[in-house]
């Protein structure tokens, strides 16, 4: 069965990355300030969805379809990167948005929201890497079965992540209202936005790990 010094050691990773801005978190703070927390909640209900979908694969063993072909790992990380440094340039740019400033988007229905969570997480550069790479490490083959030490790990992180979500939509509007009353604030959040976006870009291009794969 997994340690309890695993799954520490994921839910800590899982806790930083949450923390930090990225597409689930600007998709979710700026419905909910759209739209209310009913359409944030059920825009994480997609989140949480991607989620499960990634779990099932790192069950399945999906780490070892990237081991067999590199290129495709290595696509995925660059494509990340890029993704992740058009978010940054987005933030930072003039005239560039905050998640927790208020916009002027269409009213979707819950089945769209729903949708648009879930596509946005699988798309998600840090969820996949922290699947496809980072998640297998804390694999322990000496102490049983692979799939449900990947099942624990990966239903760990995802405790994590929902709940720290949740806590960002229930707690958009009132951040929303603190940096509307204090422009230099709101400076401040989108421009160490974007510097940790960059951050985390360059930090994914520069990295040459390969996908890692828990011995059978």
């Amino acid at each position: 069965m997994v340690s309890f010094g695993a799954m520490a050691g994921i839910a800590v990773v899982a806790l930083g990355m949450v923390l930090s801005p990225g597409p689930n978190m600007i998709y979710l703070v700026s419905r909910t300030i759209t739209q209310g927390r009913r359409a944030g909640m059920i825009s994480l209900g997609g989140v949480a969805a991607g989620f499960v979908v990634y779990v099932l694969a790192a069950t399945a063993g999906l780490t070892t379809v990237f081991t067999l072909v590199p290129a495709l790992y290595t696509a995925i990380k660059v494509a990340g990167a890029g993704y992740l440094l058009w978010m940054a340039w987005q933030a930072v740019r003039p005239g560039g948005g905050s998640p927790f400033a208020p916009k002027e988007l269409p009213v979707d229905p819950p089945r769209r929201l729903f949708t648009m969570g879930l596509v946005t997480n699988l798309l998600n550069p840090k969820i996949a890497i922290l699947y496809v790479s980072l998640l297998p490490q804390f694999v322990d083959p000496e102490r049983g079965n692979v799939a449900l030490q990947s099942l624990v790990l990966g239903l760990t992180q995802v405790f994590v992540a929902l709940t720290v979500n949740a806590l960002w939509v229930l707690s958009a509007g009132a951040v929303a209202l603190f940096l509307a009353r204090r422009p230099l604030w709101q400076r401040v959040q989108r421009y160490a936005m974007g510097t940790v976006l960059a951050g985390l870009a360059v930090h994914l291009g520069l990295d040459k790990s390969k996908a890692v794969v828990a011995a059978p």
